[in-house]
């Protein structure tokens, strides 16, 4: 491992999750350099001499970022820590596989978990998962941002880490509509339980092992967003519930609620590889105007009874 005065941290993204994870490095000794789009630094002179690179830009933003950091000298050496959960409309990859196309030969770590990062600007305790296939890459990232408050653990399954992160949206926002409708406790158990069904399900699929979305990264990250006012995505349901419409509510929203875009790629994903994903269905029917919230609750209903799982 390299000291930790050696050590220069490049953060792309300086929104409430850069600036959080930036704290965290900087807190710990590390020199951190913040870009973004309407910052006065250019991203040449940010990554300059950077062994680490996090990128938590919004999901829209990956590709072209990726694609400008290509144009400028790295060395061999650098590790990529990817923060932003998502999918690519165009290409239905996760953000971790778009940095491992462009830079073959580095190292990538993803990192996720139950991370809201008003709670961690706030010094919330609070746990998060970074994951590698290469574990010495993994284990830098642990140790750029560990803290008392702030524990990390790795984890050898990056696909599963990252997707349990991503996939998580689609259902928050099923979770804001059932808690926007006042439907109970009963339902949302029910309905978090069976988002879950559906992660695993796609997750696997994906080639991601079933034991990681029990874990922070996937249930935890469930729980958390599901039950949390300050989720975007929760908040999307919870106020199409109440009668706004997507647009209205999008236009007014801090920041990007990555479940919108994810659900319009795994329907695709779904339909392409004939895989079931009921509630991810009756989301995406609802941000279409299709359906009103209480219609999609009826569908999901009014299923075939079935055994619990396909043994």
């Amino acid at each position: 491992m390299i000291a930790v005065q050696e050590i220069t941290i490049a953060i792309l993204g300086a929104g409430a999750w850069g600036a959080s994870l930036a704290n965290l490095a900087i807190a710990n000794g590390y020199t951190v350099r913040l870009w973004s789009r309407r910052g006065s630094e250019t991203l040449k002179a940010v990554l300059q001499d950077a062994q680490i690179v996090v990128s938590a830009i919004s999901m829209k933003g990956v590709r072209d970022v990726v694609s400008q950091v290509q144009s400028f000298p790295l060395s061999p050496e650098t590790i990529f820590v990817t923060a932003t959960k998502g999918l690519d409309p165009q290409t239905t990859r996760t953000p971790s596989q778009i940095w491992q196309t462009a830079f073959p030969s580095h190292a990538v770590v993803v990192l996720s978990g139950p991370n809201l990062s008003q709670e961690i600007q706030q010094s919330l305790p609070a746990a998060t998962v970074v994951a590698s296939s290469i574990a010495t890459a993994a284990e830098q990232a642990q140790l750029v941002f560990s803290s008392p408050r702030f524990r990390v653990y790795t984890n050898p399954d990056p696909v599963g880490v990252e997707l349990g992160g991503t996939l998580k949206n689609v259902i928050a926002i099923a979770a804001g509509v059932c808690d926007g409708l006042q439907l109970g406790t009963n339902a949302k158990a029910a309905l978090v339980t069976r988002g879950l069904t559906e992660i695993i399900r796609i997750g696997n699929f994906w080639g991601a092992k079933t034991e990681t979305f029990y874990g922070l990264s996937g249930l935890g990250d469930l729980l958390a967003t599901c039950n949390s006012p300050l989720s975007r995505n929760y908040q999307v349901g919870y106020q199409m519930a109440g009668g706004k419409t997507l647009t209205e509510i999008l236009a007014n929203l801090p920041g990007t609620a990555e479940g919108v875009n994810t659900c319009e790629v795994l329907v695709q994903l779904a339909k392409q590889q004939n895989i079931t994903m009921p509630i991810t269905e009756q989301v995406y029917r609802l941000l279409q105007g299709e359906v009103t919230p209480r219609q999609a609750l009826d569908e999901l209903m009014l299923r075939d009874i079935k055994p619990e799982y396909n043994y």
